[in-house]
């Protein structure tokens, strides 16, 4: 049983950690609360190769392995998590694409998908159907050799720069269960009648847009649609969500260590009654319970992450990861607004800014209840177990 990290992952970080202290630290606070585009930073990600990670070395990609995956959404959220979702969103579709597209697909898009010189992101959510899938009211019709989609998306991430942009559809509205006949398709950006309509305003999650995407009579060529057969666009995007979870995961534990470095170093600066607050008990027990909870969460995380690269079914994992994770992200910013005291309410400090960021960990790629159920599914089921 090994808890280290191989030589490449080490070098890996360790790229990742300068990368992230000389360039996202010293303008995350300012350009997040300016509301501006971090299109400087989305280039010097490029040229780092960072956008090919989930796509094989034949496509022009790195093909990491998940805990490589997993730390760079750690080092890159501990700068500042909206940077994260840019690469979040792109590498899931990227390895949804990589799995399940024809030959035909993978080679028109993840080469320059590889490179950044294209990317994407994922159409799910929608107005009425966020957590139920099998809800979503956005069809397709067959019309020749073409689809017409019709329908709104929400919360979309990329959207104003995804090409192509997988949309979930449905291809069979009578089908039962209404999962088999749902399908993928890959629209690509100037489709006349694909219109991202607007921003969504967010409390944090800024840096990336969020965005609502109208499909008004959109003709989509069947080519398009992902693997060639209709009817599988529940599996294969619920097989694309067990990599989102573990990146949700490892954006939480990004947010938890930045949460605890700031505490740690505004108590051994801060002085009350003559003396550093870090030599308060109150302050050293809570000190303690943050680095704890943060440590357990990053074991947990990087065990989900070996399970999905020795190519197991990992529900189980990455919903443990992923509920685990995001709460103690959530509770390591309280904890260290606690810490600051008053300070940790004003703009001047990053701790609000990591607070707002980490309500959504909780939230995002599955709420902490649905991934409780989740969990249990798997447990039930005898699809995963706790234990040796």
């Amino acid at each position: 049983m090994d808890f280290t990290l191989s030589g490449d992952q080490e070098q890996f970080r360790s790229m990742l950690r300068d990368f992230v202290d000389g360039e996202i630290v010293p303008v995350a606070r300012e350009w997040e609360h300016s509301g501006r585009y971090p299109t400087e930073i989305v280039g010097q990600m490029k040229q780092l190769g960072l956008f090919g990670l989930m796509i094989p070395e034949e496509y022009g990609g790195v093909a990491a392995d998940f805990v490589s995956f997993t730390l760079m959404f750690e080092e890159i959220a501990r700068g500042w998590m909206g940077i994260a979702g840019i690469l979040g969103s792109h590498s899931l579709s990227c390895w949804m694409l990589a799995r399940h597209g024809t030959e035909e697909q993978k080679r028109r898009y993840l080469p320059d998908l590889a490179t950044g010189a294209r990317r994407t992101g994922i159409a799910l959510t929608e107005p009425d159907a966020g957590t139920d899938l099998q809800g979503i009211r956005t069809t397709a019709t067959r019309d020749g050799d073409h689809y017409v989609v019709n329908g709104t998306k929400m919360w979309i991430t990329n959207a104003r720069y995804a090409d192509p942009l997988p949309v979930l559809v449905k291809t069979d509205r009578s089908a039962t269960p209404a999962h088999k006949g749902m399908s993928v398709l890959l629209i690509e950006a100037g489709t006349p009648g694909f219109t991202v309509t607007k921003d969504i305003p967010k409390l944090g999650y800024k840096g990336t847009e969020s965005c609502e995407v109208v499909f008004d009579d959109v003709r989509v060529p069947a080519a398009n649609l992902l693997g060639g057969v209709e009817g599988r666009g529940m599996q294969q995007v619920l097989s694309a969500l067990e990599v989102g979870r573990l990146n949700i995961a490892g954006r939480s534990l990004g947010i938890a260590q930045r949460a605890y470095d700031e505490a740690l170093h505004y108590a051994r600066d801060r002085r009350a009654f003559g003396k550093p607050i870090a030599e308060f008990q109150a302050i050293q027990i809570r000190l303690a319970e943050m680095a704890t909870q943060l440590q357990a969460a990053r074991l947990l995380t990087y065990w989900s992450a070996d399970a999905l690269d020795r190519g197991k079914r990992s529900d189980l994992q990455t919903g443990m990861a992923k509920l685990f994770a995001s709460e103690v992200a959530l509770q390591a910013a309280q904890d260290s607004m606690r810490v600051h005291g008053g300070y940790s309410y004003s703009a001047e400090f990053e701790i609000e800014r990591l607070y707002r960021d980490s309500i959504l960990m909780t939230i995002g790629e599955g709420t902490s209840d649905v991934m409780r159920t989740v969990i249990a599914r798997s447990l039930i089921g005898d699809k995963g177990r706790v234990g040796w």
